[in-house]
């Protein structure tokens, strides 16, 4: 069997599943693409058996239908070092041999039978689902996931839990020391259900789509697995088998001590004031009096300090607390407005960052916990 494919799009669409290939394996042939020819369509797949990866492409074929594991590096290396032009690519029916047939070369790949590869699995008619535009799954990735836990081993911390409703989706990520919470009151399913994504596999996502595309993507999710689907790309990944704290009981409800402040004005001393301060906690004082906060920083080993005094508008008690400034500015960083409040109850309590505007269509709250003060 042989097929003629666009080089240009073969390497867009390798490079699009290939995050899901694992670099080494006790099972060896899903180090390779899946090539799946059938009815001048190519199928593309990949998995490291967590996460499983789909794509499709128009292609000319001729002879019989065919499944071919292929070597990942080497074919896509190969055909990414070549100019946009039709590649033809011969499949030996027996032995799975390649031959690839550019314009003025010639290469042979060696290949395995693609029966031997794990089956990827799809969703059932009866699978529960929801859909959203794709640069909403895309904001949500990016808003929140950033807050999720990178250690492994702490079970749903790891991932981003999505909480689905007929009222809306909340979309929310913690390692415990920060926490973001997003919700879309226009994303709404019939029957509430809640699942965690692993941070791994929404990674891949979030890499394999294009956040500009306002086309459709579905969700599918069962007891174990999630399937994201669009026009183009599958993605199946296995959900997180944890039940996931309930975040609402670490969210302060009464918080009388407001800063308003110019998120450009507060960034920009962070940054300098995290030079400054700890290399491990990264902590930062925050001396809050009316119409002026005062930032400042210490690093006792080597003698290091900073201080910087902005204007801001702060009605409540006069305070003092700690905060991790690494942390501050990835919150910070991921508002969109110009002006942003801090909302806080006590020393010892959590600080609540929001936006001052939020459109009718979205609702964002982060939060992000003290640190203990000395008397620097």
């Amino acid at each position: 069997m042989n097929f003629i494919v666009n080089s240009t799009a073969l390497t867009k669409a390798l490079s699009r599943v290939s995050g899901a290939i694992p670099s080494k394996s006790m099972l060896p042939i899903i180090e390779n693409f899946l090539f799946e020819v059938q009815d001048n369509l190519l199928l593309i797949s990949t998995t490291n058996l967590e996460n499983s990866m789909q794509t499709k492409l128009s292609v000319e074929s001729r002879g019989e239908a065919i499944k071919v594991a292929i070597p990942a590096k080497i074919i896509q290396d190969v055909v990414k070092a070549l100019p946009d032009q039709p590649l033809t690519l011969t499949i030996d029916d027996a032995t799975f041999a390649i031959e690839l047939n550019s314009g003025n070369g010639k290469y042979k790949i060696s290949g395995e039978n693609g029966e031997n590869f794990p089956a990827i699995a799809s969703p059932d008619t009866e699978s529960e689902s929801v859909s959203m535009p794709i640069p909403v799954l895309s904001k949500a990735i990016n808003k929140v996931l950033f807050a999720a836990s990178s250690d492994e081993d702490r079970g749903a911390l790891n991932g981003m839990l999505f909480n689905l409703g007929e009222h809306g989706t909340t979309f929310v990520a913690t390692d415990a020391h920060r926490l973001v919470k997003y919700i879309r009151p226009d994303i709404t399913v019939a029957v509430s259900t809640s699942f965690v994504v692993p941070q791994k596999a929404l990674n891949l996502i979030k890499s394999s789509l294009d956040a500009s595309d306002n086309k459709e993507v579905n969700i599918y999710y069962t007891e174990n697995n999630a399937f994201f689907i669009t026009d183009s790309l599958t993605m199946v990944c296995r959900l997180i088998d944890a039940k996931y704290p309930n975040y609402e009981n670490v969210i302060p409800k009464e918080n009388p001590n407001i800063l308003h402040i110019g998120k450009t004005e507060l960034l920009g001393t962070l940054r300098r004031m995290n030079i400054f301060a700890d290399k491990i906690s990264h902590r930062v004082r925050f001396s809050l009096k009316k119409d002026k906060v005062e930032v400042s920083a210490e690093d006792l080993e080597f003698a290091n300090e900073a201080k910087e005094t902005l204007g801001c508008d702060y009605s409540g008690e006069e305070m003092e607390i700690g905060f991790s400034a690494a942390f501050l500015i990835e919150i910070i960083s991921n508002i969109e407005t110009q002006t942003l409040s801090i909302k806080m109850s006590a020393p010892t309590r959590a600080g609540i960052v929001l936006p001052d505007t939020q459109d009718e269509s979205e609702n964002m709250l982060m939060l992000i916990m003290p640190i203990m003060l000395n008397n620097f």
